[in-house]
């Protein structure tokens, strides 16, 4: 996901959500009807420094699509924190969009719901053919041997950026390339007030994607290859205990991150208060905090030692934004029309520019603007060392559990209290509990 923000599920549960028939405004079951055919809704993930950024990036590309087609497009930006939980209630009540966002690590999450419109050959035909989509960006779209349930619409990768000035002041040549130079590095940073690394030690999605990334450094997962919850083994345990033993064991990052969860270390970054921060395309956020683009450099994420790649030496998550549409639209075709132009290469190349994330179509990422030495780290991460999240029904919920384990023992951290492998294995045991039996 592109701006990353907790996604607790809170008062409705994707469990209660994927028993009850799939929403829309059609009859259950169809692929739509064009009852409605000049209007579309549309919720928009918060991509931009603040709802209003999304607006002006937004609205001109839909007065476009407006002229173009006679369609009006009426659009919602949803933040993050709300997002996951509006589109559970519409799966359930029946009152949903017609087109919306959905971080890519949902995907096979909403697929299970029956709510989402499949992209078959067919629907893919329509809006130009898969072939048009980087691999990548595909494998977080549904689960695997099933139509996608969804349509890659910004692509994004993790990254090691890093404070140029603060890193100067310090006499430090170089980014770190392995954790283990990471904590050697932050710990030059860490004084004075400052800190060597940012973390968001309360944002759910954030803690997932780093301890996923990192049980892969570790040779394990959360889930097994059947899809069964796997919380508690060697590397999962050892995958968290280093992430938080960032603040726990090393302390390069400040106590109060523990209580961090909507980009306030990117704010911190900007301030010189922090030197380092493990992040998504974090440019256009520091540019509208007032930073301009040679303060930072960007590396790529640590790996447990060489060089990053595929297996043991994955150093990030397959991040981004998918659009999906609600199968009982009333207005099945505008709908396809609506993500046909929101893939088309031209405005492929207008929303990823605008949100410094990179194209998931093949043509507009030859466009010279992603060609930056900043982007050209991340496309090389999505192609060469990211691996997807696990697409299983639950990982809405494994978001949610794992990452509240996570910010759990990131508060103990704060508050001074042992981190320890069997606190650290107990949490992941009380989280996997409350997972779904299969």
């Amino acid at each position: 996901m592109r701006r990353i923000r907790a996604a607790a599920v809170g008062a409705v549960t994707l469990s209660f959500a994927l028993t009850v028939a799939a929403c829309g405004g059609g009859s259950s079951g169809t692929e739509g009807s064009n009852e409605q055919p000049r209007t579309l809704t549309y919720w928009a993930s918060n991509q931009g420094a603040n709802l209003e950024v999304d607006k002006k990036v937004l609205q001109p590309e839909l007065d476009k699509f407006e002229k173009e087609t006679g369609i009006e497009v009426k659009l919602e930006v949803v933040p993050w924190a709300d997002l996951l939980n509006r589109i559970l209630t519409a799966t359930t009540s029946g009152q949903g969009p017609d087109v919306l966002n959905i971080g890519n690590t949902w995907s096979a999450s909403l697929q299970s719901s029956g709510a989402l419109l499949p992209w078959d050959a067919e629907n893919f035909e329509a809006i130009g053919g898969k072939d048009r989509f980087v691999e990548s960006a595909l494998g977080s779209t549904g689960v695997q041997g099933q139509d996608p349930a969804a349509v890659p619409l910004y692509s994004m990768a993790y990254a090691l950026y890093y404070n140029k000035k603060m890193f100067a002041d310090a006499g430090i040549e170089k980014p770190p390339a392995t954790w283990e130079e990471l904590a050697e590095t932050g710990k030059k940073l860490s004084e004075n007030g400052k800190w060597g690394l940012g973390a968001e030690g309360s944002n759910l999605s954030n803690n997932i994607h780093q301890v996923f990334v990192l049980a892969k450094q570790h040779g394990a997962d959360f889930f097994t290859p059947e899809g069964k919850a796997d919380f508690t083994s060697d590397g999962a345990v050892a995958a968290v205990k280093q992430y938080v033993d960032l603040m726990a064991k090393d302390k390069i990052v400040a106590p109060g991150n523990a209580e961090y969860a909507q980009n306030q270390s990117l704010s911190d970054f900007a301030k010189d208060k922090t030197a380092m921060v493990l992040w998504q395309t974090a440019s256009a956020t520091f540019e509208s905090q007032g930073m301009s683009e040679d303060e930072w450099g960007v590396a790529p994420a640590p790996v447990q030692s060489g060089e990053p790649g595929p297996g043991k030496a994955t150093n990030s998550m397959v991040a981004g934004i998918n659009m999906a549409v609600f199968k009982n639209t009333k207005n099945i075709d505008g709908a396809k029309k609506f993500v046909k132009f929101m893939t088309s290469d031209e405005e492929q190349i207008v929303l990823n520019k605008a949100y410094g994330s990179i194209p998931p179509v093949k043509a507009a990422q030859q466009d010279p603007a992603f060609n930056t030495p900043s982007l050209t780290v991340l496309r090389e991460t999505l192609a060469t060392s990211a691996t997807a999240l696990p697409q299983v029904p639950e990982e809405s919920q494994f978001e949610t559990v794992v990452g509240t384990a996570v910010k759990e023992l990131f508060a103990d951290a704060a508050a001074g209290r042992a981190v320890t492998d069997e606190s650290v294995r107990a949490g992941l045991e009380k989280a996997q509990q409350q997972m779904p039996k299969k």
